[in-house]
């Protein structure tokens, strides 16, 4: 588990938010809107939408294009979905060789997850909201 995330945010720059919003009123959607108004590059991942802020929306994170380089991925689902969210970011870090941070969200996080982040060699934030973060580092 990683806990030092003045470091981890300063030197992001591309963010994959899965379960990202695009409903003004879902926190999902306000922290992206936050992120990317404070100059990352946000990839929202939610099969319910084409696009999020005026971004392509991608189905699962499977389907984000190997082009862009992903340094975080910011988990907001219910935590009964996050291992299966990690099972994803794992089965597309293997894919294109990246190794993303694993951010879950206040009350996203799973032992389940957790643990499959960690044998894969992944990185995981757990249950910690990202704006919060930013702003005491900002």
């Amino acid at each position: 588990m990683v806990t030092n995330y003045s470091d981890i945010l300063s030197t992001a720059k591309t963010i994959a938010i899965i379960g990202c919003s695009a409903n003004k009123y879902r926190t999902s959607y306000h922290i992206a809107s936050y992120l990317k108004e404070n100059g990352y590059r946000i990839i929202p991942v939610n099969p319910k939408y084409e696009e999020v802020l005026g971004i392509p929306c991608y189905d699962e994170m499977t389907d984000i294009p190997e082009k862009y380089t992903v340094d975080i991925v910011n988990i907001f689902r219910n935590s009964t979905h996050t291992a299966d969210m990690v099972r994803q970011i794992i089965d597309w870090t293997q894919k294109t060789g990246q190794e993303p941070v694993i951010w879950t969200q206040l009350d996203v996080s799973s032992a389940e997850a957790e643990e499959l982040a960690e044998k894969a060699g992944l990185a995981y934030v757990k249950n910690e909201c990202m704006m919060v973060q930013h702003e005491r580092i900002s």
